[in-house]
């Protein structure tokens, strides 16, 4: 298969971590930002969130989603943008054209489907906002739209407020939707020849995730069984975190097999019980076999119990930090990696899957602007249109 063209229009994470899987995937990411506005900083704000890496606009936050990526930077409010654009698309073959900006402004930049895919009637476009079209206005944020699709009611402590993830689940959601939506639209457009549109709600991706709870809602189901939980899982008992002699250990019981082979155990014959012998036993009896198994599990420490639990095949797993995430014998073969202009090397998180010949070191984050100028000429711009642009502020560079 030929390597593949995107050019985004993306800031934030939502649209750059999809977009970064297209990087993974060995595909050319040319992402296009704003021309300077006069009102704050010029392009993604992302750039400038974090410590700085290398310079005020490669700050830390932004490095990881931007690898292996080009930058280049247009004002699509002027018309001589809008049509630089359209040059690129088809000059150099472009297969995929991103963005996440307010459905409400696509027109007004010339970056909604019906005038791209005129320009280039086999283009897969899509789409990132926070609602969908029928709400064009609404912008987006990862933790607003936690709230909004019931994540936050279903995290956090029975006894304590909503909570937000720890990561920010709806913004790599709707990235991941982008990206199997776009490998899709490809296949399909190998037969057909045509491209597609691709229209992805932050909401209804975050909502799709729901599939523990929100259909039990038509089964009469009890308020407790779509809440918090805490740690412990709301079928599966006894799923949960529990303290031991130095430490925590997360235990996972989901069947009844498992159960059976875990009592078996010395350590933890003592919390086996006739009403026990089933899920929906334990269920009845979940708030009692809590506080048995953390009597057993706080006697012992953390190796003791964890070599019990693996000798009876019981999953169960050390709650790591970051730090401890990045020594695991498991991932160790899986970390992707960047290298800074000064040289020094930045272990990255892993792809989502590792496949045949994917690279692992990926170019640093470039700067603001940095292809626009080469971008341009690529496309078949002369030297003098280039400078005339960039002499009205409509491409920005170096």
């Amino acid at each position: 298969m030929r390597l593949r063209t995107v050019v985004s229009l993306e800031q934030a994470l939502s649209l750059p971590s999809a977009t970064l899987r297209f990087v993974q995937l060995g595909w050319r990411v040319i992402r296009v930002e704003a021309a300077p506005s006069g009102v704050g900083l010029p392009g993604d704000p992302n750039r400038y969130i974090g410590r700085a890496a290398v310079d005020d606009d490669r700050r830390t936050y932004f490095i990881a989603p931007n690898v292996g990526k080009e930058a280049i930077a247009l004002d699509l409010k002027d018309p001589r943008g809008r049509a630089a654009l359209t040059r690129i698309l088809r000059a150099l073959d472009v297969d995929v054209f991103c963005c996440n900006v307010l459905p409400a402004r696509h027109e007004a930049l010339g970056v909604d489907y019906a005038t791209l895919s005129a320009a280039k009637p086999d283009l897969v476009w899509a789409s990132i906002s926070a609602l969908g079209t029928a709400w064009p206005d609404v912008p987006g944020y990862d933790p607003v739209l936690q709230a909004m699709a019931g994540l936050m009611e279903v995290t956090g402590d029975p006894d304590g407020p909503p909570m937000v993830t720890g990561i920010p689940l709806v913004d790599l959601k709707a990235g991941d939707e982008v990206y199997a939506n776009v490998l899709l639209a490809l296949l399909e457009r190998a037969e057909t020849g045509r491209g597609k549109r691709i229209d992805v709600s932050m909401l209804q991706a975050a909502a799709s995730w729901l599939i523990t709870t929100l259909p039990l809602i038509d089964f009469h189901c009890e308020p407790a069984e779509i809440t918090r939980a805490g740690n412990e899982h709301r079928k599966f008992i006894p799923t949960n975190v529990y303290p031991t002699r130095d430490g925590f250990v997360y235990v996972a019981i989901g069947s009844d097999v498992q159960w059976k082979r875990l009592t078996a155990t010395p350590m933890f014959a003592a919390v086996a019980t006739p009403l026990r012998t089933t899920n929906a036993g334990r269920q009845q009896d979940r708030v009692a076999l809590k506080d048995a198994m953390a009597r057993v599990t706080r006697a012992h420490a953390t190796r003791e119990v964890s070599a019990t639990l693996s000798q009876a095949t019981i999953p169960w797993a050390a709650i790591n930090d970051v730090r401890q995430v990045r020594e695991l014998p498991a991932l160790a073969q899986a970390f992707t990696t960047t290298r800074t202009p000064d040289g020094r090397t930045i272990r990255m998180q892993p792809a989502a899957t590792s496949l045949p010949g994917m690279e692992s070191e990926y170019a640093f984050p470039p700067k603001y602007g940095a292809h626009t100028r080469a971008v341009l000429a690529e496309a078949g711009f002369t030297g003098g249109e280039i400078a005339a642009l960039a002499q009205a502020g409509v491409a920005v560079g170096p």
